[in-house]
């Protein structure tokens, strides 16, 4: 995938690649740069602990977080990025209902439940998603807080149509979402399954 993070205020580019594998978990490997200096890292989840590790020039730590809490948000990244794993959707531990925009999916997985809600057009599809995902934006403190994005066009991949352009953010739903929550925009370039 490719797209723009905003780091420090400052949107910037980033490339990236990840492995999403629904019984273990995934890692998101990505590069960027901070004031024109190469900074690359991972986001991890796998088999149910989470942590976030960032370094400027490949050596010098920028960012280093884990620990029950990550653990925890990173569980409800990966409840929502099912959807990019439609199989998933159908194991025994997601149940399906309506909610107030179209379906919506609750999962029990992994240590955590996570409620879905998703915004699908009249053609099936994905336009919008929203979760409550555990997180400390804003006060500091971890509780949970609305998460989702926009979803803007889709692509099929050897037969599987996922949707492929994202906005993501906090406060997803709400005016907060556009001022201070988004911070995460993406196109899926390529997916492989196996």
């Amino acid at each position: 995938m490719h797209g723009t993070i905003k780091l420090a205020d400052a949107w910037q580019p980033f490339t990236a690649t990840q492995v999403l594998c629904w019984d273990r978990g995934f890692v998101w490997h990505a590069h960027t740069r901070i004031k024109g200096l190469p900074v690359s890292g991972a986001d991890v989840e796998l088999d149910g602990e989470g942590a976030m590790r960032w370094k400027l020039l490949g050596i010098i730590p920028v960012m280093h977080a884990e620990g029950p809490e990550i653990s925890r948000s990173a569980i409800g990244r990966l409840h929502a990025e099912a959807i990019w794993l439609p199989a998933a959707l159908l194991g025994p531990e997601v149940t399906w209902s309506e909610g107030p925009r179209g379906p919506a999916f609750t999962v029990d997985a992994h240590g955590e439940q996570t409620h879905v809600e998703l915004d699908v057009d009249a053609d099936g599809r994905l336009r919008a998603m929203k979760l409550a995902r555990w997180g400390n934006v804003g006060t500091g403190e971890f509780r949970y807080v609305d998460f989702g994005g926009s979803c803007t066009a889709d692509r099929e991949f050897d037969g599987v149509t996922i949707p492929t352009e994202y906005r993501i953010g906090w406060y997803f739903g709400s005016d907060r979402f556009e001022s201070e929550g988004e911070f995460f925009r993406c196109t899926i370039d390529a997916l492989v399954h196996r």
